[in-house]
C-alpha cells in the first residue's frame, strides 16, 4: 500500500512540475511598445526589435520603412536606420533609455535613404557604421553620408555574447543589397530585397530584376532555419516572404 502512495505522489509531482514548465515555455507575443509620428518600434522576438519610420514619396506616397534592431547583454546591434535626422535621433535615444543598451554598430542595408537616411546621426553619437564596400562606392557617388568601415562579402560582429552576421548574396532591389541575421533568434533582416507578401515589384530603379529571384533562392539556401523575416517595407512574417519573392521577379 505505502509502495502505491508513493507512486501515485510521485506521478503527481512529476505532472505538477511538466505542466509548470510547459506554461514557462509560452510562445512569445509581439507588441508595439513605443510609437510616436515619426517612429514606431515593435518587440517581434525576445531580443529583437523591428523599427519603422516613414519616407515621403513621389510615387508611392508616405511610406513605412522596416530596420531591425537585436540586442544581447545591454548591447545592441541596428540594420538600416530610420529614414531621417530626427527619427534616428529618436530612436538612439530610445535604446539608451528603454533597453539600457550600447549600440555597438549600424549597419545600412544599401544606399537608398530608407536604409542610411539617418545615419549623419548615428556617426554624431559615435556609432560605428558598416556596409558593403559598393555601398560605400554607391554614398560616394550620390554625395550621402558614406559609411565608415567596408566588407567585402560578409560581417561578423559580437552584441553581447552573440554574433551577427551581413552577407551579400547577389543583386535584386540593388546592386549593393545584403542580408542581416541574428542566429540566436532565427531573425533575418532582408531589407528591400524581400517583398511583404501581396506587395507589388516597387521601386525598380537601381533594380537587377533578371538576378532577383536567383538571388532570394540563394538567401533561402544560406538561412535554412530562418523562423522570422523582415522586410523594407510591409508586415514582417516567416520564410513564405522568401518564396513570395522568389516568384514575384521570376522569368515569365
Amino acid at each position: 500500500m505505502k509502495f502505491i502512495i508513493k507512486t501515485l505522489l510521485l506521478i503527481v509531482i512529476s505532472l505538477t512540475i511538466i505542466n509548470c514548465s510547459s506554461q514557462k515555455v509560452e510562445a512569445f507575443i509581439p507588441k508595439e511598445i513605443y510609437k510616436s509620428n515619426d517612429l514606431i518600434v515593435t518587440q517581434i522576438a525576445e531580443n529583437s526589435f523591428l523599427h519603422t519610420s516613414f519616407l515621403q514619396t513621389n510615387d508611392f506616397g508616405n511610406v513605412p520603412c522596416n530596420g531591425l534592431i537585436v540586442r544581447n547583454n545591454n548591447e545592441a546591434i541596428i540594420f538600416d536606420t530610420p529614414t531621417n535626422d530626427k527619427s534616428a535621433e529618436e530612436l538612439i535615444n530610445w535604446i539608451k533609455e528603454t533597453l539600457h543598451s550600447k549600440i555597438n554598430a549600424i549597419i545600412p542595408t544599401h544606399f537608398h535613404d530608407d536604409c542610411l537616411g539617418g545615419l549623419k546621426v548615428f556617426h554624431k553619437n559615435e556609432i560605428p557604421s558598416y556596409a558593403y564596400f559598393k555601398t560605400i562606392e554607391l554614398a560616394k557617388e550620390n554625395n550621402l553620408v558614406v559609411p565608415e568601415n567596408g566588407f567585402k562579402d560578409s560581417l561578423i560582429l559580437k552584441v553581447g555574447d552573440e554574433n551577427i552576421t551581413a552577407k551579400f548574396l547577389g543583386e535584386g532591389h540593388t546592386i549593393d543589397n545584403i542580408v542581416g541575421y541574428f542566429p540566436s533568434e532565427n531573425v533575418m533582416f532582408g531589407g528591400c530585397l524581400i517583398k511583404e507578401i501581396d506587395a507589388s515589384k516597387g521601386y525598380l530603379g537601381d533594380a537587377n530584376v533578371a538576378d532577383w529571384s536567383g538571388t532570394v533562392e540563394k538567401v533561402k539556401k544560406e538561412y535554412p532555419d530562418v523562423k522570422i523575416v523582415v522586410p523594407g517595407h510591409g508586415e514582417y512574417g516567416n520564410i513564405k516572404l522568401l518564396d513570395y519573392t522568389i516568384n514575384l521577379f521570376k522569368a515569365q
